[in-house]
């Protein structure tokens, strides 16, 4: 199905800016993370996980929409290199929302807490964990939470940077190069 139009369709927008929600939210989960214990903390993390798990789930959704309603065309003048950039920033983007999700769930299900606070959506839906993981001998289940863990912190670096990449690159195209590229995903807007 070819794109018609200079504007992600409705389903893409919902998707994009329901996940960028969800991933500001979760950063900022995250960043509360350190200061706090006890129950508090457990609370933050659990709905943290949930929230991971729902971008995953609306990540790959939205991957499987882009594969059967493509996106619209970039505009024609931007040059080449920028196009690049462009899918490449979009790439790495799925990387990041379907792999942080992914090392997180790995963590989770490599860590002796498992057999103790399963995973629940949101409190109420029970989300199996990883089985291999949670069977593993001791030193190994700490060696994959290891793992787990320093591929989810790396992401999230990743993921902050392509973050400020995307809103400058947007900022630059509406601002410097007023050409209009944001309001291809701006709900409402008219081009």
């Amino acid at each position: 199905m070819a794109a018609t139009s200079s504007r992600y369709n409705s389903v893409a927008l919902v998707l994009h800016w329901l996940i960028a929600a969800l991933i500001l939210t979760n950063i900022a989960l995250a960043w509360r993370f350190d200061g706090l214990h006890g129950f508090d903390k457990d609370t933050l993390v659990q709905l943290h996980k949930s929230i991971g798990i729902s971008i995953l789930i609306l990540s790959l959704a939205r991957l499987g929409w882009r594969l059967a309603s493509p996106p619209p065309p970039l505009p024609q003048d931007m040059n080449a290199m920028e196009k690049s950039v462009a899918r490449a920033v979009h790439g790495l983007f799925y990387v990041v929302m379907i792999g942080m999700p992914l090392t997180g769930w790995a963590l989770s299900s490599a860590s002796p807490l498992i057999h103790i606070r399963p995973i629940t959506l949101f409190g109420l839906i029970p989300w199996p964990a990883i089985g291999a993981l949670t069977h593993l001998p001791p030193a190994q289940m700490t060696s994959a939470h290891n793992v787990a863990t320093a591929a989810h912190h790396l992401l999230a670096k990743l993921a902050y940077g392509m973050i400020v990449l995307h809103v400058a690159a947007a900022m630059r195209h509406q601002f410097l190069l007023r050409d209009k590229v944001l309001l291809r995903m701006l709900p409402g807007a008219v081009r």
